[in-house]
Order: structure tokens, then sequence, then C-alpha cells
């Protein structure tokens, strides 16, 4: 019942903010942070509430539903049902599902360094692959240094084959069980609303956020945020925030691939 009030408050939250937005013809990326993210975040919750309802129509199969809902409530119910130890659990099986695909993902950048034209930025990606294989932590700056090479041939958006998308949609926790067009786009979505999250954050200001806010955005972005402390999670934010806000719209395959780059080997995170 619990869980019930709380998806309901936030579908008249959500319903709140649609109806805003037509009245005053407002777009998605013109909302304040804690708008969008509250949108973004239900749209989520609904598509996995939809596939309960589908699975639900044949007559007789809610039973069957209940049980499967009692035997797998990771993989069918969303947060609101999960007590506070299930949270914590699944979030960490979530975490390190997203993170066998790092390994990957780093081998296809390494691949990519002799296809990179520029001399001095073949020598920054493989100077900054061998540091994150190593277990150092990259510094802004060093990230930022390659946004060149993120934004056409070989790393730009439209240029990522499929497996390194399929790898990046894990990372993502995104399906990777799409056609490559389908990855693509969806990639491409996905990355957009972050940008768009991180440039309304940016405005408001991390300091305004609160803990279980600052832990939420952490995850988002690839952090396993539930065994960092706070402090170190607004440090982690204000690292993404500064890459991210630096970026064009040409450049934001640089953030998706962030999601592996930044978080590998943070300070405190599980391993």
């Amino acid at each position: 019942m619990k869980g019930l009030q709380m998806l309901w408050a936030d579908a008249k939250k959500a319903r709140r903010i649609k109806t805003n937005m037509w009245k005053h013809n407002i777009k998605f990326h013109q909302l304040s942070y804690r708008e969008m993210e509250h949108l973004r975040q239900f749209r989520r919750d609904v598509t996995k509430c939809l596939f309960l309802g589908i699975i639900s129509i044949p007559p007789f199969a809610n039973y069957l539903v209940f049980l499967l809902m009692y035997l797998f409530p990771r993989q069918l119910l969303i947060r609101h049902f999960w007590t506070p130890k299930q949270q914590i659990d699944f979030l960490d099986i979530y975490h390190a599902l997203r993170k066998q695909s790092h390994p990957e993902i780093l081998c296809c950048l390494e691949r990519v360094i002799p296809l990179i034209s520029d001399a001095g930025l073949r020598w920054h990606m493989a100077e900054l692959c061998t540091k994150i294989q190593h277990g150092t932590h990259p510094a802004v700056h060093d990230i930022l240094a390659l946004r060149n090479c993120f934004s056409n041939y070989p790393l730009g958006m439209n240029q990522l084959h499929a497996l390194q998308m399929k790898a990046l949609s894990r990372a993502m926790l995104l399906t990777p069980y799409l056609p490559p067009l389908l990855l693509r786009h969806r990639l491409k979505t996905h990355t957009t609303v972050i940008h768009h999250l991180d440039k309304a954050l940016a405005k408001l200001g991390i300091g305004q956020l609160t803990a279980q806010e600052v832990k939420s955005a952490c995850y988002l972005r690839g952090l396993n945020s539930t065994h960092v402390a706070e402090d170190r999670c607004r440090t982690w934010l204000g690292e993404w925030l500064q890459i991210s806000c630096s970026l064009k719209e040409a450049e934001l395959s640089l953030l998706l691939h962030n999601v592996v780059l930044l978080s590998t080997n943070y300070i405190g995170t599980r391993r």
C-alpha cells in the first residue's frame, strides 16, 4: 500500500508538470532540474509497469504475475515496492552488471587509437586508457583533452559500431538487444537527456541537492554511490558537471563514454 501511495503521488506530480508544460509551451530541457529528473524517472517506472500490465492481460494470468513479482522483485517491481535493504542490494546488482561492460568499452577505445589522425590525440588516448587500466582516476582535463576524438570519426556518436553500442548500452543499464539503428537512437536520446539534466543541475547548484538526490544523480551517471560518502559523491558529481557543461551536442559521445572513464577507479567505490 505504501508503494502504491508513493507511485500515485509521483503520477500526480508528473501530471502537474506535464500540464504546466502544455499551458506555458515549455520544452523538456527548459524545466527545472527536479522537474526534469522526476519526469525522466517516472517514464522509466511507467515503462516497467506497462510490461507487467501486458503480461497480465490473458485470463487468470494475474495470479501468475503476483507469483512472479514475489519471486523476481528486482526484475518486475519498480523502486516504490522495494524494501530499503532491497534497494541497496538491487543497486549493487545493477552496478555489477553494468561494470561488466567496462573492460570491453576500454578495449574498444584502445582499438581505435590507430584510427585517430592527430598524433597528440593518439598519445592522450593511449595514456588515458593506460591510467584507467592501472587503477588511476583520471583528471577532468585528461578527459576533456580528447573531446575532438568524440565529435567525429572514429568515436563520434554516428560512427560507433554495433558492438560498442551494445557495451555502452549495458553500461547505461539500457537493453542491448535492439537493432543498431535503434541502439544508436536510444543512446543519443538517453545521453541528451542527461546533458540537459547536467545543465539544469549546474544552474541549480550541487549544494542545493539533498544527500539522496546527490547519490541518485551519481548512480544515474555511472558511480555506485550507495557505498560512497556524501562529500565524495558531491566532489565526483562536480567533476562530471565540469566535463558535461563543457561539451557541445556534437561531442556527447564523450559524455556517454564518461560513464566508464570517470567512474571506474573513483576512490571509495566497490571493486
